[in-house]
């Protein structure tokens, strides 16, 4: 290192900078801890020089140094504070981990990399979607095409994800969320012994499928990229995303004491460097009003658990950019528990159907990662966990779920149809609703984990999609796609502003009402299972639509509002029907009674009103619909 001239570097910058042809490094140390630059030949984990931060080069808790006309391409680097050594918290790449799953000879096996190539974005534009128009897909970069029934050329990769845009788009995402994509250790060192090899928890056994806990959050994960260019490959992902109209939202996990300033870095960074869409902050503490309330952040949709707008400084600005998505489990627990006809739901679903505040938007799921997969919601009723090793008692024990007479697979053909007809409920009563409906990846096909609601150290089948059920249950992803497809055609869905169950502006009826065995009459009481929900076209400004829920297990009558004048009820949906649950445009039959639905044990139907005008009396008669009461 005799070429090369060291001097003080520039602390304001963490992490490694160009400044023309010299290199800056900047790393938080506290100031009694002695700390060092290791630089190694790109590729080796032999030291080709260790440098000591000279007492000029502290800054408070920061060390800086730069190296001048240094040539960082040739070289990786990690640090040595005290006698550990440690990869850079804002390394932009990360050596050694490219292969999933394997574990380092040495601490010196794990190093950092720069990053400073340019890449090209063909001038594309993040689609810059309003919440309200989101359709939200979620999944791990591993899970989702490793299994060989997805048929990718590059499986558990970001290329993976790459090549099945097309299904994505076809279905009707036009948002996904990734978990972490960031690098992180799939086996965490418990300790370091002397000669400098760490030893592992339950080596080759368990490992950090999810990618929660400490990181290096800064780097795509090698083990993700196909060509082993997580960088490229990441940046390709984005830009074809965004050709399809899709964004992208990326999970981030920070443990409890990360600096808050670190969090603001990461976030900034990704979203400059990647062009990501947004963050899902899955943190505690981590000063969320202040990413909240950062301007750089104000074309970047945040979401997290909770917001806490009352501590903003400028709550205006919030509620002009409507930036802030919170997610949590709140519509889970209440559409979970309507859905297998507990008492005292009625009014609590009601309420999350429509719930949409001005402030924030709301994210709406089912199911996820972190519990049951859709289709074992309505297959098990125990969490069947025992393959993580923990005798079973990991995993949330409140899932609010039914098997519907016999655990786990079905053995009739029966039980297999009502089960098939609770998720096709499960995924109107998400798509029905206000707020941005977010599916869990592999539930529109059915995906199964065997009961297991906690597959956090799962790399198997148990947690990879299983596409092969796609072509299994071609009629639920049939049926997934066709409600995507009406929620989008609808305005009463997924609307900007809520509805405020009123006529305020004199039209002849409420924006939204709800209907019982009477209409006009709201019967929310908690010993009902079932209600109608009028959603007024002369507000929307599309079809007037009326969705009757029964949830019981005996059938219902509900009454029909009278529709404007030419208008009869046609019925667009219902999910008593094992196949084409949606009826074709222009071909949903004419209610035989227009005063009164008729609505079986279990079942959704969706009316929408529709001027018969133009259709003849052999057409109507062809078309009547019947209930199965």
């Amino acid at each position: 290192m005799l070429d090369y001239r060291i001097g003080t570097g520039n602390p304001d910058h963490l992490g490694v900078t160009k400044h023309g042809k010299d290199i800056n490094f900047a790393v938080v140390v506290q100031s009694t801890e002695a700390c060092s630059l290791l630089l190694y030949e790109k590729g080796s984990p032999k030291i080709a020089a260790e440098i000591p931060f000279m007492e000029e080069m502290r800054f408070g808790d920061i060390c800086a140094m730069e190296i001048s006309r240094f040539p960082i391409e040739k070289y990786e680097y990690n640090y040595k504070i005290g006698e550990e050594v440690v990869q850079d918290p804002y390394a932009r790449r990360i050596v050694g981990r490219e292969i999933w799953g394997t574990l380092p000879k040495d601490l010196h096996g794990i190093r950092c990399g720069a990053q400073f190539e340019r890449f090209s974005w063909q001038n594309g534009k993040r689609p810059g979607l309003a919440y309200e128009d989101c359709v939200l897909y979620v999944t791990h970069v591993r899970g989702f095409t490793m299994d060989p029934s997805s048929k990718v050329r590059h499986p558990g990769t970001f290329a993976g994800i790459r090549e099945k845009i097309p299904y994505l788009k076809n279905l009707g995402i036009n948002q996904l969320e990734l978990m972490p994509v960031y690098e992180f250790a799939e086996f965490e060192a418990e300790k370091v012994c002397k000669k400098h090899r760490p030893v592992h928890k339950d080596r080759g056994r368990k490992l950090n499928y999810w990618g929660y806990g400490p990181a290096c959050y800064f780097a795509p994960k090698a083990a993700y990229s196909a060509a082993k260019d997580p960088v490229r490959e990441f940046k390709e992902l984005v830009r074809e995303l965004h050709k399809n109209g899709i964004e992208l939202i990326l999970e981030f996990y920070f443990p409890e004491k990360t600096p808050p300033y670190l969090v603001q870095d990461c976030i900034r960074y990704w979203v400059s460097e990647y062009q990501i869409d947004g963050v899902h902050v899955n943190s505690q503490g981590t000063h969320l009003e202040e990413l909240a309330m950062n301007p750089w952040l104000s074309g970047t949709k945040l979401m997290s658990e909770y917001f806490p707008l009352e501590e903003s400084h400028d709550p205006d600005d919030l509620l002009t950019r409507r930036r802030l998505g919170e997610y949590n489990d709140d519509f889970l627990l209440k559409a979970r528990r309507f859905l297998r006809g507990d008492e005292n739901t009625l009014e609590q679903i009601a309420w999350s159907m429509r719930r949409n505040p001005k402030e924030q938007a709301v994210i709406n799921y089912i199911a996820g990662h972190n519990g049951y997969t859709l289709a074992d919601l309505v297959s098990y009723e125990g969490k069947h966990n025992e393959a993580n090793g923990e005798e079973n008692q990991d995993g949330s024990n409140y899932n609010y779920s039914c098997n519907y007479g016999e655990e786990g697979p079905a053995s009739t053909k029966k039980l297999e149809q009502l089960r098939r007809r609770q998720m096709r409920n499960a995924f109107l009563l998400l798509f029905l609703s206000q707020g941005v409906p977010a599916i869990y990846g592999g539930d529109e096909m059915g995906n199964s984990q065997g009961g297991n609601n906690n597959a956090w150290c799962q790399d198997n089948e148990t947690s990879w999609v299983q596409w092969s059920r796609s072509r299994a249950d071609r009629r639920l992803l049939s049926f997934v796609k066709d409600a995507i497809a009406f929620r989008k055609e609808h305005p009463a869905f997924g609307r900007r502003t809520a509805y405020v169950g009123k006529d305020y502006l004199s039209k002849g009826m409420p924006d939204l009402s709800y209907h019982g065995k009477e209409a006009w009459y709201e019967a929310l009481e908690g010993y009902n299972r079932q209600m109608g929900i009028l959603y007024a076209g002369c507000y929307t400004g599309g079809e007037t639509c009326y969705v009757a829920l029964n949830m019981h297990t005996i059938p219902h009558e509900l009454a029909l509002p009278t529709l404007p004048k030419g208008e009869r009820w046609h019925v667009a949906a219902d999910t008593g029907r094992e196949t084409e649950t949606f009826y074709k445009k222009g071909e949903e039959p004419l209610l035989e009674n227009q005063k009164l639905a008729a609505v079986p044990p279990r079942t959704i139907l969706i009316l929408t009103g529709k001027k018969d005008a133009n259709q003849t009396d052999k057409y109507m008669e062809t078309f009547l619909y019947h209930h199965r009461a």
